[in-house]
């Protein structure tokens, strides 16, 4: 396609090579940096300085295998779309992660996308120790980085999150300090193991947050429903009388949503509160 020489004729690649748990996706971003790029591509995603902008993460993969096969963009729809980004924003140069030399040549290969312009391996950046620690954290803890912040990819990982990471670097003097913002995740494919979170144990987390409400006199009824991106939250409540309707289901709605995913890291899509009645408690009699 005469669109796709375009692509090979223009953009400068690079790739950044170390083998899978040494660190290139913690380390991604200031490697590209260095070298004034903008463009990533890790495990199946086009990043743009610190926005996804196409493709699935393959961490979302439910096996090791299918991981693979995504990161390499074996799917003609998958490579088809990250071409599409390049037609879009035309970008200058393009950083690659890889876990080998033949990899890299895999993904360049499957996009379209010219010979390698420089190779930066793992070794040049980061001492012994720091990959071995980033090997111990992937092998015993199953925690994996994504180069961009967590809000970039919530609703893709929700419920698999673990961890926000801010990185803050001086580049030397009279030069603007490095800032980068990533994500800890533990893939589908967890090494550790699959994990669930029940709806009892959401439904227990709501009526421990109400039961610290003065305004609640009890949960009615809950209910929980899992989408793609997350879940959406039903909640019918009994509220004691003489506080305000609208700002005691309005407070209460902000602490659902926060406390749920601090807790669980799922995303919450929805919270609807339904006010089912008002207690009011007997006066004493003197």
């Amino acid at each position: 396609m005469l669109i796709d020489k375009f692509i090979e004729s223009k953009i400068k690649v690079y790739a950044f090579v170390g083998p899978s748990g040494t660190g290139k996706s913690y380390r991604a971003q200031m490697v590209a940096s260095e070298h004034g790029i903008h463009y990533i591509i890790d495990d199946g995603l086009l990043i743009k300085d610190n926005e996804v902008i196409a493709g699935v993460s393959a961490k979302k993969a439910p096996t090791k295998i299918e991981t693979v096969k995504g990161a390499l963009f074996l799917n003609e729809a998958k490579a088809e779309e990250i071409k599409k980004a390049f037609r879009k924003y035309k970008p200058e140069s393009l950083l690659i992660l890889g876990t080998s030399d033949g990899m890299i040549e895999k993904i360049r290969t499957n996009l379209n996308l010219p010979e390698i312009e420089k190779t930066i391996y793992i070794t040049d950046v980061a001492t012994e120790q720091e990959m071995e620690e980033a090997k111990r954290m992937r092998t015993t803890e199953g925690k994996h980085v994504i180069p961009v912040p967590t809000f970039e990819i919530k609703k893709d990982f929700s419920g698999y999150i673990l961890d926000p990471l801010q990185i803050f670097k001086s580049k030397g003097k009279n030069e603007k300090p490095y800032i980068s913002e990533k994500s800890i995740i533990r893939p589908t494919f967890s090494y550790l193991g699959n994990y669930t979170i029940s709806d009892g144990a959401l439904k227990d987390i709501i009526e421990h947050l109400a039961s610290k409400v003065e305004a609640i006199h009890k949960i009615y009824r809950t209910r929980i429903e899992k989408t793609d991106t997350g879940i959406n939250i039903y909640i019918e409540i009994v509220l004691v009388y003489g506080f305000n309707i609208i700002s005691s289901l309005q407070n209460f709605k902000k602490k659902c949503i926060k406390e749920i995913e601090n807790l669980t890291a799922m995303n919450v899509d929805k919270v609807q509160i339904l006010a089912k009645g008002i207690y009011r408690a007997e006066k004493e009699e003197n």
